[in-house]
């Protein structure tokens, strides 16, 4: 049998030092998922707009306390989170940003895009 102790490690999280991108693409994928998950609350809520006032009373009322308005605005800022995102691969796509200074510089804009459009939603809203 092999002496595997002196093998190098394979590259995973606990290797390397997370970064802004790798934090930011990770990220991404959780929003990603985040959304499946919450606009099936969306879809309960459309549903129950279209089933009848006592239908819709129960669901605002589930999303319209604390709790829900929490989780509808994490939701919200996950939408806008993976829209900014996606802009920024989009722009990656076309050959443009990728320096280091700009990967940087981008994912910073980005993220503050997100907080900014979240904001204001909710102020609109």
């Amino acid at each position: 049998m092999k002496n595997t102790s002196n093998r190098p490690l394979s590259p995973h999280l606990q290797v390397y030092k997370p970064q802004l991108t790798s934090v930011l693409s990770i990220l991404h994928r959780i929003t990603g998922a985040a959304l499946a998950v919450g606009t099936l609350l969306v879809t309960y809520w459309l549903s129950a707009l279209a089933g009848g006032p006592e239908t819709f009373a129960s669901a605002n009322a589930v999303l319209g306390s604390v709790l829900g308005k929490i989780v509808l605005f994490f939701w919200s800022w996950a939408l806008f989170y993976h829209l900014s995102n996606g802009i920024r691969h989009l722009v990656w796509d076309t050959g443009f940003g990728f320096d280091l200074p700009t990967v940087y510089l981008s994912g910073k804009i980005m993220v503050g895009t997100s907080f900014v459009l979240t904001v204001l939603l909710w102020l609109v809203a």
